[in-house]
């Protein structure tokens, strides 16, 4: 009965390892229910082929059953799923051995007793915490990059020091066990602490993978709900396009039978003079497609209302295809901080205006963005190399331009700023790098 209680336990915390990993590494092709269903099976049957007592079929066995776990409920290749699965064999078998090591340099008497309960559900509970901590490890280096995701936070492995620090403790537990004589209601009151210091381990792990799936849901619905907003604004400048062209044609033989009547009287400048004027209506020339990319198209022609209404020029050249690579999030940050800091430099300056180009480097994984606004002051003037703001809010300036160098920083690009004084312009140069791409050599 106590070998049952003890394969039992191992492989109940071995299962929840083997979920653990497999949920924050690969893409489900399966339900959560079907899955633990199938898990529960399959070590079902782990369970039952160890009380043969074999260590080389247990072995086998737990390789085989992982395999087949990750290979029918992950949408993984077959040479992928073994690989995983030999992967944790192996730490698990090299768990053992070190505990085992481990426990007969600190605690030499305790294997004498390993027909006891009580040690076998010690050496358990040391192995397990030790093999979940080097698989949490792998976890977070093997761990792929969502796509609109944050970058990975290697702080996260400050969390190894609690089983570090839980590893520590059981040592100590050993030890006092080995070194004095306990009574049964003590020796039961730390096994105890041994199974609650593992189910704090896994719980807080647990707790952690948690947080980062919310957080990574958090940040898609903040990124959705910016891209509704973008798309409000573009479909909003489409209707405000089509309205005032219809009330144009609506009257545009009012406008015929004025130019009509100046035309009888010969006041030709004056013809001259409405012609141009309809000619350089805003109704006819506002356009609602600026580039090729449609998530940038809305973040541009979102920026091209506001420049309209404040009588600032705008021009765009984002050549075709040159910045697909850009994950939308990265899109909309650096784009969005680039004009919002341009257009608060432009505003109230006459004939202000900003533009914005998007170039590939000839023969160089490269391309280069530039943004040149208008702008009455130097930016850096009196603030010892850094940007000021025209903002009442001094304590929030300066994310932007962090947000910008994060995202020049994650495409390997470097990013240059100065002003000109002889034309009152600040020039934003920003270089990115394409990923998977070569320089040609001629």
């Amino acid at each position: 009965m106590e070998n049952i209680i003890f394969y039992f336990f191992s492989f109940l915390v071995e299962a929840i390892i083997l979920h653990q990993y497999a949920s924050t590494l690969f893409i489900s092709k399966c339900k959560t229910q079907t899955k633990l269903m199938v898990l529960c099976a399959l070590y079902f049957l782990l369970f039952a082929v160890s009380l043969c007592a074999s260590i080389l079929l247990n072995i086998v066995m737990y390789l085989l059953v992982n395999f087949t776990f990750l290979v029918t409920q992950y949408q993984l290749k077959w040479q992928s799923a073994f690989l995983h699965s030999a992967i944790l064999t192996a730490v698990m078998a090299l768990c053992e051995l070190a505990v085992y090591n481990i426990v007969q340099h600190f605690v030499p008497h305790f294997f004498t007793e390993t027909t006891h309960f009580h040690n076998k559900i010690i050496f358990a509970i040391f192995s397990k915490m030790i093999f979940f901590t080097i698989i949490y490890i792998f976890m977070h280096f093997l761990k792929r990059k969502p796509k609109f995701s944050r970058q990975h936070e290697h702080a996260v492995l400050l969390l190894v020091f609690i089983p570090l620090t839980s590893v520590f403790v059981m040592v100590t537990l050993l030890t006092i066990n080995d070194m004095y004589a306990l009574s049964d209601a003590m020796a039961a009151a730390i096994t105890l602490d041994a199974v609650f210091l593992l189910a704090t381990n896994l719980l807080i792990f647990g707790i952690d993978l948690y947080n980062q799936k919310k957080n990574m849901e958090f940040t898609e619905m903040q990124l959705l709900l910016q891209k509704e907003a973008n798309s409000a604004e573009y479909y909003q400048m489409l209707f405000s396009q089509s309205e005032n062209q219809n009330i144009l044609i609506h009257d545009i033989k009012k406008h015929l039978q004025s130019i009509d009547l100046l035309n009888k009287k010969q006041e030709h400048d004056k013809i001259e003079a409405y012609i141009k004027q309809l000619t350089l209506s805003s109704d006819l020339k506002e356009t609602s497609r600026l580039c090729s990319h449609e998530m940038l198209n809305t973040i541009l022609c979102r920026y091209k209302r506001q420049c309209d209404n404040h009588r600032i020029a705008f021009h765009v050249d984002i050549r075709h295809g040159i910045i697909d690579f850009i994950a939308d999030s990265d899109l909309s940050s650096l784009f969005g901080n680039l004009l919002d800091n341009a257009l608060e430099a432009a505003l109230d300056i006459p004939e202000a205006y900003i533009e914005v180009n998007a170039v590939r480097r000839a023969k160089t994984p490269f391309i280069v963005i530039t943004v040149i606004n208008s702008s009455k002051k130097n930016p850096f003037e009196g603030s010892h190399g850094s940007l000021t703001t025209n903002k009442p809010d001094k304590r929030r300036h300066g994310f932007g331009i962090k947000s910008i160098q994060k995202t020049v920083d994650k495409y390997h690009g470097d990013i240059q700023m100065y002003y000109h004084y002889d034309t009152l312009t600040f020039h934003t140069i920003i270089t990115l790098k394409m990923p998977g791409e070569t320089p040609q050599h001629s």
